[in-house]
């Protein structure tokens, strides 16, 4: 089992860039492949990035964030990272970080066991 708890999240001009962390805890974080997803009232939970076991070797991002986010683990650390860059006003959402066992159905939230409860990223135009 394991523990997550965002952070890092705020108020952002468009085309600033925010850095959010996810804190794990629980002796087997890297037995875990993470993911982040995002939400806005009224509509599902949405996939943005997906990180693998090791992280160097399997990331993926959806279309919306591509060439913008980028999402890094440190399991030394037990914490994986998403790093947001030239920040949009449909970015606003609260994101979450995510845990599975599975490596496959990434962008699927119910393939993730684990949430953390979320932080809230707002983006002005």
């Amino acid at each position: 089992q394991v523990q997550l708890v965002e952070s890092g999240g705020g108020l952002v001009q468009a085309g600033d860039s925010l850095r959010l962390t996810c804190a794990a805890s629980g002796p087997t974080f890297s037995t875990y492949s993470m993911g982040w997803f995002r939400q806005t009232p009224g509509k599902e939970r949405e996939f943005v990035a997906f990180i693998g076991r090791t992280g160097s070797s399997s990331r993926y991002y959806s279309d919306s964030v591509k060439g913008r986010f980028t999402i890094s683990r440190d399991n030394s650390k037990a914490a994986v990272y998403l790093q947001m860059n030239i920040l949009k006003p449909e970015d606003t959402a609260v994101y979450y970080c995510a845990a599975t066992l599975q490596n496959s159905r990434r962008t699927l939230y119910v393939t993730y066991n684990y949430w953390g409860q979320g932080t809230q990223v707002t983006v002005s135009s």
